[in-house]
């Protein structure tokens, strides 16, 4: 029987490469993604889908509206940056960056993973191509290993016996987006599916210019293929 896992699942390409990863090492995957105001919602249908798609033992969405505290581009009412150069990209935290959005979405897996009687958590954060989250850094994420063992019952009585310990996988940290592109078509992964855009049209077309659709678009061009998700039109 395969160990459980919870794969945190936004609906971008990312989360569904992540996916896509943990079915290939053998894991039965639990796919939880999270509706938290979001000005880009369009994602959880994405992430319906992929889930099916990549075979996710179930699918929860949770809700955690994280408007009431605002501070952010994507739950406030705050313009989206849009045509930030790429090289100048995780110079700086920009106004997107939704206040320990990370820290909540993992808190909440490890609790889900804790009743499952699972021991891996599954995240998609990358420290290469990205727009300089400061929780999606490869020392954030060593902390909140530790964490998760000193804070909960099973981390506690399974470290005390020595046997396996909750472990935080996340296996595109150190890929280029062009490498998670590769990845994502050698396992499968329908990126059409997928949606990363932070501020698409009311229909869901991709607006093609903020930091998540300038880093998407590059990994695409950099592999040399088209990104099959919609964009507005004269975007290439």
């Amino acid at each position: 029987m395969n160990a459980p896992a919870v794969v945190l699942l936004s609906g971008g390409m990312d989360s569904a490469t992540t996916l896509a990863v943990a079915r290939r090492d053998g894991f039965a995957c639990h796919a939880l993604s999270f509706r938290y105001g979001q000005r880009h919602a369009v994602e959880l249908d994405a992430a319906r889908q992929v889930a099916a798609a990549l075979g996710a033992v179930n699918h929860v969405v949770l809700d955690v509206d994280l408007r009431a505290f605002g501070g952010s581009a994507l739950t406030a009412d705050h313009a989206v940056p849009k045509d930030r150069p790429l090289d100048a990209m995780g110079d700086e935290v920009p106004i997107t960056y939704v206040p320990a959005r990370n820290t909540i979405f993992l808190s909440f897996a490890l609790a889900w993973a804790e009743t499952l009687g699972a021991y891996d958590l599954f995240i998609g954060a990358n420290a290469l191509d990205y727009s300089g989250y400061p929780d999606c850094r490869p020392e954030y994420l060593e902390a909140f290993d530790r964490l998760a063992n000193l804070a909960t019952k099973a981390g506690v009585e399974a470290t005390a016996r020595g046997s396996r310990a909750f472990r935080v996988h996340a296996p595109l940290l150190r890929l280029t987006k062009a490498e998670i592109v590769r990845l994502g078509g050698e396992l499968g992964v329908d990126y059409g599916l997928t949606r990363s855009c932070y501020d698409p049209a009311p229909d869901g077309a991709a607006c093609g210019r903020c930091d998540a659709c300038r880093l998407r678009l590059k990994g695409f061009r950099e592999a040399g293929l088209a990104d099959p998700a919609p964009y507005h039109a004269g975007v290439a």
